[in-house]
């Protein structure tokens, strides 16, 4: 079954799981509605992200958990710079949140809505409401890398990376069947993406663009 066509902002800000949402090869009719424009309030799988600093913690960050079957990398986890390194963290901690709310374990979107804000949060809720209607998850592995963060004369942060899904899969939620696909140049991502920080200390990105079959993240 083939997803509908999410907006081109849509697909654009979360095509680092769209290869994954398109693996899916059931003989359903699509008959999928548009999701709901609203947001809602937004066992562990393995990652590599860093631990927040006691500063971070105290700040109400959501415990995000992960699915058993998926492990996600990210490097560099750190520069030596702490703002840059806060930037990281925030950034990991996002990319987790959305795989967390499309395998159901943030079912009120409560971390996608602590690390996403304007474009980005309803981009983000909009791509996990789609896997949400396919009843899909995801398992596998996913490698986030060269990550590297500017820091912009207006307080914002950008921050572009890689991404690696050669080994990341859909899965069905009903079944449990893998929907394993053949590595392409499709694979492999390039992201640029925009984050402010907000009173409490957060890095909460407001927009991203990706590219798919990026040369710089083919190996």
């Amino acid at each position: 079954m083939s997803p509908r066509a999410l907006s081109a902002a849509a697909l654009a800000a979360t095509a680092a799981l769209s290869l994954l949402l398109t693996a899916c090869g059931s003989d359903e009719e699509d008959d999928a509605t548009k999701p709901d424009d609203k947001i809602q309030g937004a066992e562990k799988g393995e990652d590599d992200s860093p631990s927040p600093s006691a500063e971070e913690e105290a700040a109400g960050r959501p415990e995000i958990e992960l699915p058993e079957d998926l492990k996600i990398t990210f490097s560099p986890e750190e520069t030596g710079d702490p703002v840059k390194d806060a930037v990281l963290r925030d950034n990991a901690e996002r990319m987790k949140a959305i795989q967390s709310a499309i395998a159901g374990l943030d079912p009120k979107y409560e971390a996608l809505n602590y690390y996403n804000t304007d474009e980005a949060l309803a981009e983000s809720a909009e791509w996990v409401e789609q896997f949400k209607e396919e009843k899909l998850t995801v398992t596998g592995a996913v490698r986030y890398s060269d990550r590297q963060v500017t820091l912009n004369a207006d307080g914002t942060a950008t921050l572009t990376f890689c991404a690696d899904e050669s080994k990341g899969y859909s899965k069905s939620l009903e079944t449990g069947k893998v929907n394993v696909t053949p590595i392409t140049k499709d694979s492999y991502l390039v992201y640029n993406t925009k984050l402010q920080k907000d009173d409490q200390g957060v890095w909460r990105t407001t927009s991203i663009f990706s590219e798919r079959g990026a040369v710089q993240c083919q190996p």
